[in-house]
């Protein structure tokens, strides 16, 4: 834009955060939830209370969707805002036919907390998201696969342009990081005898972290980044100028979120062969914006130590699914490839209260400045999910992710894959 309205917007944000910031009444309820998403896509074998981003968030908004001018007078009026929100979720699920969203093909999964949206083509899947995600809730959509060059998301096709790069492996099994050739961790990807051994004779579990990540996947992958922003679920939303991308209005001099893309993958078959599942590619955590995360591709590993495919699919039957992902497992044209447990951020403090609960009695130190979320260092496995319930009243919303799914979590949800 040009320089007299880069100056525009700043002066007309600098206005009402000087005007307005102390009026806005504390402890009101949110307007919304700004959207600034960072990408990723995948590839698989108590109290509350108002804060101050929360008030800027408002602001900002306000900025976005009132262009209120310089010189004037800004008038916020959170109460009115609120008014409009939908008190629970019928508002997203009515379907007579009056409302924007009634030709979506959707359903509710997880006792009714992630909106699962199945047509990604819907021009009106945006509205229907807009009302959900208000309350903060997961969304998954699937089908963006068939908007994608499939055979840029290959492993051989990765590993064939661009095997001679270095980046991070992980070994998940003992969180031991080593800077190698990502040739390696490719050609061992779908075949488990060129897979790295560790000292016990046991196949490394790897993952290749954030490889590519942000401006790196954008100059070092153009054809596939490319690729992934034009197969984006609900660009409104999601793409980085998206109308209701809070990201794609900030005026010049704001510091910007890291919007990604970046690739994460991962051998995922050999956590489904663990005993109890005690290891996860990605252990729990938060993230501090919103996620978009796509699975892109889905490798079928073979070769001794890995379960096969009727194998994975009964590890997958094993977990507390509901009856809608059950259906889905059974359906021969839909490729699982990764399995989510994802929490409320509301539920964040009797989650770390539950894992220094269980560090101690597992005989580890418990230091005051310990944060076990913030850490990373902790796989909820499927018995101390059934304690977290019992003893906490915290259950866990598991997901699976199919080749071609996007699930979208905002800010501040808990999950581990």
């Amino acid at each position: 834009p040009p320089a007299s309205q880069n100056n525009e917007q700043g002066s007309t944000l600098r206005d009402l955060l000087t005007t307005t910031a102390g009026k806005l009444r504390l402890g009101s309820t949110d307007a919304g939830i700004a959207f600034a998403p960072v990408y990723s896509t995948g590839t698989a074998s108590g109290k509350s209370g108002r804060t101050m981003p929360n008030i800027l968030d408002d602001i900002i908004a306000s900025v976005v969707e009132n262009k209120i001018p310089p010189n004037r007078a800004p008038k916020i009026n959170v109460k009115s805002e609120v008014k409009d929100e939908p008190k629970d979720d019928r508002k997203c699920v009515q379907d007579d036919g009056s409302k924007p969203c009634s030709d979506v093909q959707y359903s509710w999964i997880c006792d009714k907390h992630v909106l699962w949206l199945r047509d990604h083509k819907n021009s009106n899947n945006w509205k229907l998201f807009k009302e959900c995600w208000k309350q903060g809730r997961p969304v998954l959509v699937s089908g963006m696969h068939k908007k994608m060059n499939f055979s840029l998301w290959k492993a051989e096709s990765i590993s064939l342009d661009f095997g001679n790069q270095q980046a991070d492996i992980l070994n998940c099994k003992d969180s031991i990081i080593s800077n190698t050739n990502v040739k390696e961790f490719w050609d061992g990807f779908e075949d488990v005898s060129k897979r790295q051994k560790i000292k016990n004779g046991e196949t490394a579990l790897l993952k290749l972290k954030d490889w590519p990540s942000g401006e790196d996947f954008k100059a070092m992958m153009p054809a596939r980044y490319e690729d992934l922003l034009k197969s984006l679920p609900l660009p409104e939303y999601c793409s980085p100028e998206g109308k209701l991308n809070l990201a794609s209005h900030l005026p010049g001099f704001f510091v910007r979120p890291d919007l990604g893309p970046r690739l994460c993958s991962a051998y995922g078959e050999c956590v489904a062969a663990t005993k109890d599942h005690d290891i996860g590619t990605t252990n729990l955590h938060i993230e501090v914006s919103d996620v978009v995360n796509i699975l892109v591709y889905v490798g079928i590993a073979k070769g001794n130590g890995v379960l096969s495919k009727s194998g994975v699919l009964k590890k997958f039957e094993e977990e507390d699914l509901d009856d809608l992902l059950r259906k889905r497992l059974k359906d021969s044209s839909e490729l699982p490839g990764a399995l989510w447990h994802i929490y409320a951020g509301k539920d964040a403090d009797k989650i770390r209260e539950f894992l220094q609960k269980i560090a101690k009695e597992q005989g580890l130190e418990v230091l005051p400045e310990h944060d076990p979320i913030r850490d990373q260092s902790w796989y909820v496995n499927k018995k101390l999910r059934q304690r977290l319930l019992e003893e906490y009243g915290v259950k866990t919303c598991t997901v699976i992710q199919f080749l071609g799914d996007a699930i979208i979590l905002p800010a501040g949800a808990l999950h581990q894959v």
